[in-house]
Parts: structure tokens; sequence; C-alpha cells
């Protein structure tokens, strides 16, 4: 099965740290960060879930859930939190899948195809409250992922789910943003009455509005 932006994203029941959850009741009416991991006890896995450990006071902010995910059994993950708070300073703060029968892995094509039939891919799925799957970065094993990034992205998402506005390249939070191509002079003075710079026709900067 292949996921596009926009699909719902699948449903599944599954072991984790924090007891059986069904995915879409656990997530409710939050945002949900979906990460795989390629294996427990492995260095860069390590640094990445000490990290988002850390970022869960960002993560509520912005009505987020974060939930990871590795193909090691339930036991194992104890074993490997206790090495990620003694090596990172942060303890597991949120819920790892034990996914040892490759059901969810599969359901999101997570696995590895040209390194292992059991490795899955440092995947990162963003899905919004009505469950549809709104970003998607596959990182390759070696690489650990950028977590301010997919921040950076969540708050781009919230931004242009409330207003009719893009982000540009590089967008951070507070900085200007483009007003849609789509909405015209007309309605955009109604919207943006404080107006905006046009460069072009086609691309008019606006001061980020306030979210509510």
């Amino acid at each position: 099965m292949t996921l596009r932006l926009g699909d719902i994203a699948p449903d599944f029941e599954a072991e984790t740290t924090e007891g059986r959850i069904r995915f879409h009741e656990w997530l409710g009416n939050s945002w949900g960060v979906l990460f795989s991991h390629p294996k427990n006890y492995t260095p860069v896995c390590t640094t990445e879930l000490g990290y988002t450990a850390k970022l869960k006071p960002e993560f509520d902010k912005r009505n987020v859930k974060a939930i990871g995910l590795s193909v090691d059994k339930l036991e194992d993950h104890y074993g490997w939190s206790k090495d990620i708070e003694e090596t990172q300073g942060a303890a597991l703060n949120f819920p790892l899948i034990a996914d040892a029968d490759r059901k969810v892995a599969d359901l999101y094509d997570m696995i590895h195809p040209n390194a292992s039939d059991s490795f899955t891919v440092r995947s990162v799925f963003i899905i919004d409250p009505n469950k549809r799957v709104r970003l998607i970065i596959t990182y390759p094993a070696s690489t650990g992922r950028n977590f301010d990034e997919i921040l950076r992205v969540i708050d781009s998402l919230q931004l242009t789910d409330q207003y009719k506005v893009a982000t540009p390249v590089n967008w951070k939070p507070g900085e200007d943003v483009i007003i849609v191509p789509a909405l015209k002079d007309e309605d955009a003075r109604k919207l943006f009455p404080q107006g905006w710079k046009a460069l072009k026709p086609y691309l008019r900067l606006v001061a980020q509005p306030k979210q509510g």
C-alpha cells in the first residue's frame, strides 16, 4: 500500500510501551507524528527518541501527539528506554509501538526495500485531527531526522489551515507569509486590511496572521 498526502492514515491496533492502543482512538482530536526506527539499540535512533522526548512541551503547545515504532519486541523497548534516558537525559514520554509482526510497518510502507526485509526506514508521517496524512518524509538509516523541521512544518500546516496563506522558503513562525494566488485582491483586502507587499501580482507578502 502506498500512502499519499491527503489519504486517511490507516488505523491499527498495536502493543506499545504505554499499553495497547487503537491508533485513531488514541489520536483523538490531536495532530500526530508517527515515526519509525530501523532497530532498537542503535545509536542514531537513541538520539532521536531522546530529542523527541525533550520536545514534548512544544508538541503539547501545538496539540500534537508523538508515537514511535520499531519492529522489535515490547520487552526490548523497555530495556532500550533506559539507555535513552541515561545517554540523552530524557525519559520516553510517548508510546513506542512494538511491531514485531510488521503489521504497522507494512500498512505504512516503512520497510527498507534495499537494506533488509525487517528494517524500517526513518519514515515520518504528520497526521491531522481528521486523520489525513499531511506530510511524509523518508530518511536513510544513516541520517538522523531534523525534528525542528517537523515542528516547523506543523506550524505551517496549522497556520495555512486557518488562513488563506502559504509559507515561503525557509519560513519560520513570525515571519511574513504569502497570500495564496487563488485569492483575488478584492477578497484579500477583506482578510488582510493592513495591506501587503506585492513583488509580483502572484507573489504577495503579508505579515503572519495571529492564530486564534
